[in-house]
């Protein structure tokens, strides 16, 4: 997936620059609106504000960012289904965008045909991380103290449903662990608990727990990425320390409402491809945990898919109830 999407990043410009036709010479001629399906100040409102500002600077228009984080960001991502397609309401949405189809009975939207693909802007790993008075400094270490004292340590994770959980559990299925998820209402709370000690394992997206790692007051011990992220190179992935098939991650992109035309979809793929390579957008992602994708709007239709499926196995295999 890595080597693929990095073939991706390189053309990115040259795949779309030919394709540019009337529409997306003409667009925008007004203001528009990107909402963001999480509060402000998490990564994806971070990351939703870079890219509505370097937007706004490249294209010439205005595109301001709405928060709409009610409802595990269904609200805001129903709004955008419903929208004109004509370009001038967007989404920028978390992974509950591929995660909830799964896990809510009813919902207002249909991730798979409401939404035009745009591009994956970027990924973050999540990361396995301890409390550093846990007598435990690898994966195999951590496995081992949890099967010899089976039901006796919990992990935490955002809350029920998050990605953060799907990865504590498809780690959880995959070993026969019995392991104890307390799920908590934000990325906060969880990281608060694990560096009390309350709760001492954590699996969340790495953005979260990043500055506790560096400060030593949390342990990471691998993350789900297929390569070793480069802010903390000393930190392996599952697959080295010898859980494979646990590649994961909090995905950080824009979609358009389902009938946006390919013009409109392509210069906005153009500019965020371009944009996303500057060095100062490359440093503000790293700071907060993310990586440039940039991928084509074509291949990352087709990363929806196997992530809407991936997640769908994960929720079934561990039995997790659908909400009302």
């Amino acid at each position: 997936m890595q080597r693929v999407r990095s073939l991706w990043l390189l053309v990115a410009v040259a795949a779309v620059a030919a394709s540019s036709g009337a529409w997306g010479q003409a667009y925008p001629s007004r203001p528009v609106r990107v909402i963001v399906s999480a509060a402000a100040g998490g990564p994806s409102d971070v990351i939703g504000r870079i890219v509505a500002q370097k937007l706004s600077e490249r294209l010439g228009q205005q595109f301001y960012v709405e928060n709409i984080p009610a409802g595990a960001g269904n609200l805001a991502v129903g709004m955008v289904a419903k929208a004109a397609p004509d370009g001038y309401t967007l989404l920028s949405p978390t992974s509950a965008v591929v995660v909830n189809p799964s896990l809510y009975a009813n919902l207002p939207y249909d991730t798979l045909k409401d939404f035009a693909p745009v591009t994956l802007a970027a990924a973050s790993p999540h990361v396995l991380t301890v409390n550093p008075d846990l007598p435990v400094h690898s994966v195999a270490e951590l496995i081992a103290l949890v099967k010899a004292n089976p039901g006796k340590y919990s992990y935490a994770s955002p809350g029920t449903g998050t990605t953060g959980q799907l990865a504590g559990e498809l780690f959880r299925l995959s070993l026969g662990l019995d392991l104890i998820h307390v799920p908590f209402n934000g990325a906060a709370p969880a990281v608060l608990s694990t560096i009390g000690g309350h709760t001492p394992i954590m699996f969340t997206a790495l953005p979260s727990a990043a500055a506790n790692i560096k400060d030593g007051r949390l342990r990471a011990l691998a993350v789900t990425s297929g390569k070793r992220y480069p802010e903390f190179p000393d930190v392996p992935t599952l697959a080295e320390a010898g859980v494979p098939d646990q590649e994961t991650e909090f995905i950080a992109c824009l979609l358009a409402p389902a009938g946006t035309p390919k013009p409109i979809i392509d210069t906005l793929y153009r500019e965020i491809a371009r944009m996303i390579v500057l060095p100062d957008v490359k440093e503000r992602l790293a700071a907060i945990g993310f990586t440039p994708v940039a991928n084509t709007p074509e291949a990352f239709g087709v990363e929806i898919k196997a992530q809407v499926a991936l997640w769908a196995k994960v929720i079934r295999d561990a039995k997790i109830p659908k909400i009302e």
